[in-house]
């Protein structure tokens, strides 16, 4: 089966450095791929990754060895707003890359670079790290403006949402107002807390899906091969259908723990799920929902220790 896969990572990360300042705590690169984050200081890259750069190229070089086609790279505060990197990476690498923009949306004025530089520009859409938002709304009338125009550029958002369920209300105002919007729910709802069901019920609008990014570092406690969250991708696909669920790895902070190849291989060896909808969640929904077109062809390169 694995010889004929088509999959798309829905849920990674890049930048050149970390050099932010969250909920007023700064985030700083380190060194040997390490940060200061929030008050301490943790292996943020693998250890190899000695300049800190998290950059494109090392990431396709992963992506080729792992055999996934494809990656949507989205964006969070605690990395900084990458925009200027990120045009140039979504400019030289189209076709494996869908790429998303962000703004400082913890405050305001963010909009008039939103219609600057989405309209026609290298980004295929915008990620908001809505659980970051604080008492922030996820509907502000900057933000409704924004969604507007990105229904109008065919853009996607990416979502990922505060645990206690108290954005959802928000979110179905979102649907409701621009039903063609399509919206991707990150961290598979954070599957480990209490209400995460609630989030991935979002999946049963049309335009709404649900990727895993993160799903490893939720269920690392169990570690490989993540049974939990296998079981967990079986309960979701039984509430919303194996249809609305995408694989997402998180990369780079899950592969301090575990190899790019085991953020979905633990999927593959599950007996939880059928070969096609294996094939669905790895790969063939997020080629429907991203708009992803030709793909390479990915041989198996064998490892010098087998």
């Amino acid at each position: 089966m694995e010889e004929f896969l088509r999959i798309i990572d829905a849920h990674s990360h890049l930048w050149l450095r970390q050099d932010t300042v969250v909920d007023g705590q700064p985030i700083r690169t380190l060194e040997r791929g390490r940060s200061l984050f929030f008050g301490r200081e943790v292996q943020m890259l693998p250890p190899f990754m000695i300049d800190g750069r998290n950059s494109a190229e090392v990431f396709l070089s992963n992506m080729d060895y792992a055999r996934v086609g494809g990656a949507v790279v989205v964006q969070e505060f605690i990395d900084g707003i990458q925009n200027e990197y990120l045009s140039e990476v979504a400019t030289r690498y189209p076709d494996r890359l869908k790429v998303c923009a962000m703004f400082d949306f913890r405050g305001e004025g963010f909009m008039e670079e939103a219609g600057r530089i989405l309209p026609g520009g290298p980004f295929s859409g915008v990620s908001i790290p809505g659980h970051r938002l604080g008492k922030g709304s996820l509907c502000s009338d900057e933000l409704m403006r924004m969604y507007s125009l990105m229904q109008e550029e065919g853009l996607y958002l990416s979502l990922c949402l505060h645990e206690d369920c108290s954005q959802i209300s928000q979110v179905e105002e979102i649907v409701s107002a621009f039903p063609d919007l399509r919206i991707a729910i990150g961290h598979f709802g954070m599957v480990t807390t209490p209400k995460w069901l609630e989030q991935i019920k979002l999946a049963r609008h049309p335009n709404v899906m649900i990727e895993s990014g993160g799903i490893t570092w939720l269920f690392n406690s169990e570690f490989y091969p993540f049974k939990g969250a296998v079981r967990a991708i079986r309960e979701a696909a039984d509430l919303v259908g194996i249809d609305k669920l995408m694989w997402g790895s998180d990369y780079p902070r899950t592969i301090t723990a575990i190899t790019y190849k085991m953020s979905y291989d633990f999927v593959l060896r599950s007996d939880l799920l059928s070969d096609g909808e294996k094939r669905l969640f790895l790969g063939e929904n997020a080629i429907r929902f991203y708009g992803f077109g030709t793909l390479p062809y990915l041989p198996y390169i064998k490892n010098m220790s087998e």
